[in-house]
């Protein structure tokens, strides 16, 4: 017995002694070291719609800044306060930290991988950073228009933990840029991410036609008429087939985060606020219904920002609690309403404002109810285009189409002032009983003929736009 331990430990004496690199005995074979480009890209998209469907008061409080939501029992973001738990740091970092940065791992993975793939390979790689890429101009474009100037030429580098702010309307043009040159790149008769990607599941020619669309969008925020007559040119979104949508899933992690907002949390802490309850219930707006729960009757919308009863007062509808509820953050709606917009303000080359408001609103509706009637919404007096007063009746019908969207509906409140938006009484002192700002344009209208601004009269708003000076003077 002793003679076979005594081989037994020179068998092992002899392997150690032939090995000199033990730097593998410590790594798990089930844990990755490296992260594939699609599994990035997957999670920022993930990320990045969470963020902006979330309707959580640490991190998004934009459905409340639009008026369409308001509060139970913890009414503070309803009055502005939003210092107390950071919300815009929060939401900041929800960007920066999350999204922006898997973005940009992602396209150093891409690029690395390009010195070994074969030219047939190349098309797809180049196709996959474009993808990248406008996400990467979609998420700046939020942080922009929600903050102003924000770190960009030395933002996400870790080795530079105060990076510069960048100005706001520099870094707009560059995103343009940006985007050009990603729709430049994109191959729609080759792959990209596959079912990696979650909104358009690998098609090419659908990022490109959310590419156009989201250039029309900040075009219109410049009044940029070439940049708006280019994105329609290059081929927008035509139907709500186009939207672009996460689809999320029954389950958690992968579920709506308003369900987690509304159900899974077991809180009660949203109502539908009055301020929409009260503009929209005088309409026979067919997707009433659809957004708001019939709990009550007739519909009774909390009072925006007051301490509420959650039993008193009209719920959200049912479509907003379900998990697989898909997060829209751009659709054909919102694309022919930017086109209304143009043709209104005569930018781009764009004509006929009314019919691209018929066709929003069509879009809209029936985008929320199978076989809703628009043609006899439309027809009435109270929802028909007013060439004169054009900006009320896009505004109104644009905001209420965007209704759960928080950011593009307050952002849409900003670009039109309507409909007419009250501070709640109990603001808080920094917001000096004022609502948020709207976003500012040249007085002389002949400025806006299709011409980006400069940095002095910059639609985005410049410093204005930060959350230091975040109301109307």
């Amino acid at each position: 017995m002793m003679k076979k331990f005594i081989i037994i430990a020179f068998i092992i004496l002899g392997a150690i002694s032939c090995t000199s690199d033990f730097s593998d005995w410590n790594k798990d074979p089930k844990q990755a070291t490296v992260v594939p480009a699609s599994t990035l890209f997957s999670n920022a998209e993930r990320n990045l719609v969470r963020t902006m469907k979330n309707q959580n008061v640490n991190i998004n409080i934009f459905n409340f800044l639009a008026q369409y939501w308001t509060a139970t029992t913890y009414p503070d973001e309803a009055n502005y306060d939003l210092g107390t738990r950071d919300v815009p740091g929060n939401f900041w970092n929800s960007l920066y930290r999350d999204v922006l940065v898997d973005l940009q791992e992602a396209t150093k993975v891409l690029n690395a991988e390009k010195e070994n793939l074969s030219a047939a390979q190349l098309a797809k790689n180049k196709n996959q950073l474009a993808l990248v890429s406008i996400l990467e101009v979609y998420s700046y474009h939020v942080l922009v228009d929600v903050f102003g100037d924000v770190p960009f030429t030395e933002a996400l580098d870790i080795e530079n933990p105060s990076p510069k702010y960048d100005d706001d309307t520099a870094i707009y043009t560059t995103l343009f840029a940006k985007l050009d040159a990603a729709i430049n790149d994109l191959d729609t008769s080759d792959a990209s991410f596959g079912s990696a990607d979650f909104i358009y599941n690998g098609d090419v020619t659908a990022w490109k036609k959310f590419a156009n669309s989201l250039k029309l969008r900040m075009a219109l925020r410049t009044k940029d008429g070439a940049k708006i007559s280019a994105a329609v040119a290059g081929g927008v979104f035509t139907s709500n087939d186009d939207n672009a949508a996460f689809h999320f899933l029954a389950s958690d992690p992968y579920a709506n985060p308003l369900w987690e907002n509304l159900v899974q949390s077991g809180r009660k802490d949203l109502l539908v606020a009055d301020t929409f309850v009260n503009l929209i219930e005088p309409l026979n707006d067919p997707r009433t219904p659809v957004f708001m729960a019939d709990n009550l009757d007739p519909y009774v919308g909390g009072p925006y920002a007051a301490n509420n009863s959650y039993n008193s007062y009209t719920h959200l509808g049912d479509i907003f609690h379900e998990p697989d509820f898909e997060g829209v953050i751009l659709d054909y709606a919102e694309v022919k309403f930017l086109l209304a917009e143009a043709a209104a303000r005569g930018l781009g080359g764009v004509t006929t404002p009314a019919t691209h408001y018929n066709d929003a609103v069509t879009a809209s509706v029936e985008y929320w109810v199978s076989g809703g009637d628009a043609a006899t919404y439309l027809a009435q007096p109270s929802v028909a285009y007013d060439a004169v007063n054009w900006e009320q009746s896009i505004g109104t019908q644009k905001w209420i189409a965007l209704y759960s969207r928080g950011f593009e509906g307050w952002s849409s409140w900003r670009v039109f002032g309507y409909p007419v938006l009250a501070a709640p009484a109990g603001a808080h002192s920094s917001a000096e009983g004022k609502v948020p700002v709207r976003y500012t344009y040249p007085a002389d209208e002949s400025q806006r003929n299709g011409t980006n601004y400069t940095a002095a009269s910059s639609a985005i708003g410049g410093d204005k736009f930060t959350t230091r000076v975040f109301w109307n003077n």
